[in-house]
């Protein structure tokens, strides 16, 4: 069993301070989350012609050529990031991590709800999202915009960062602690939204200042079912009111991988106090966004689809989840924070 904690808010201070993470410009004061740190985007983005991982030894900078790269786009006065498309972006935190402390990085939630595909390479990746104790030099992350094309400048934030330090014997009980989570389809009633094709661009800065109507369907099933079609993005939310303790936090996972219909949750990742009554949560809902695969897919009401993995913190955070402008603590059945109340 591994014995890795997720660092806290003053470790992860503490590696901002100590020169473990680095960055080009100073950090944002909201940037440090109880149990991660979001990142920004750099000043440039690559057209790719494909996704790549760079493989042992290997820099990411040296791939950065034709015929891989089809052309560099300036984000610094702003640029759009089209649908179907795919870009890598250099960060502006880079990490110079101690032989005891690895990485993982995940979309932040407000990327997952409007189905942009996020992930982080760095020099000498054998696998997306993840990064080695001991790793020293640049993160780039990949973008490719699903449904809504995305405008986009340096500073952006679309991923974060869990840092993890290897523990000891005494490791919290609750490793491996899981949850099973389930969708509500109640009928007659609202349950989920449904993602309009061809609709208009995301400004990632205008919070609150999108028209839901305009790039949303609202679903109101009859029967307590859904039926997924194939290549369609929907939001949904579960059937369970979500509570992560202080000194935990937790990640959503497929119920059944082998389950090739839909995929659930792009970002998956849990701050401590997320849904906590003591940091005004009282149970906050999973939203979850969903996928559908290959052939139409019924989904019912009470449908187990995924599962919540808990991990002990390495401390508790100094500032819990709601506590910190959260956008989502409290929430039922909600959009991103770039949509305003649906009318």
């Amino acid at each position: 069993m591994s014995t890795a904690k997720i660092l806290a808010d003053r470790q992860i201070r503490a590696c901002v301070d100590d020169n473990i993470i680095k960055f080009q410009t100073p950090l944002d004061g909201d940037q440090i989350q109880p149990a991660s740190m979001d990142l920004r985007l750099g000043y440039t983005a690559y057209r790719l012609r494909a996704s790549f991982l760079p493989g042992q030894s290997v820099a990411v900078k040296s791939r950065l050529s034709a015929p891989l790269v089809m052309h560099k786009i300036d984000l610094s006065p702003g640029a759009v990031l089209e649908t179907g498309c795919i870009y890598l972006v250099p960060l502006q935190e880079t990490l110079n991590l101690p032989g005891d402390v690895c990485a993982r990085t995940n979309p932040k939630s407000s990327t997952g709800r409007i189905d942009v595909f996020t992930r982080v390479i760095t020099d000498g990746a054998t696998a997306f999202d993840t990064i080695a104790p001991g790793y020293r030099g640049g993160l780039w992350l990949e973008i490719s915009p699903r449904t809504f094309s995305i405008l986009v400048r340096p500073g952006d934030r679309l991923a974060q960062i869990r840092l993890r330090r290897e523990g000891d014997a005494t490791a919290s009980r609750a490793v491996g602690r899981s949850l099973d989570v389930s969708l509500a389809l109640s009928p007659d009633t609202l349950v989920g939204y449904r993602a309009k094709r061809h609709a208009g661009v995301l400004d990632l800065r205008a919070i609150g200042g999108h028209d839901p109507r305009d790039f949303w369907e609202a679903l109101s099933p009859r029967a307590g079912q859904l039926i997924l079609d194939p290549g369609e993005f929907y939001i949904l939310a579960s059937k369970e009111a979500i509570c992560i303790p202080p000194g935990e936090a937790a990640e959503m996972a497929p119920i059944a991988p082998e389950i090739g219909e839909f995929r659930v949750h792009y970002a998956g990742f849990f701050d401590p106090g997320f849904g906590y009554d003591g940091a005004g949560g009282k149970g906050a809902k999973a939203v979850l966004e969903v996928r559908g695969r290959d052939v139409p897919f019924i989904l019912e009401d009470g449908q187990t689809v995924a599962k919540l993995v808990f991990e002990p913190m390495s401390q508790t955070p100094a500032a819990l989840y709601g506590g910190t402008g959260s956008n989502y603590q409290g929430q039922g059945l909600k959009l991103s924070k770039l949509f305003g109340n649906w009318a």
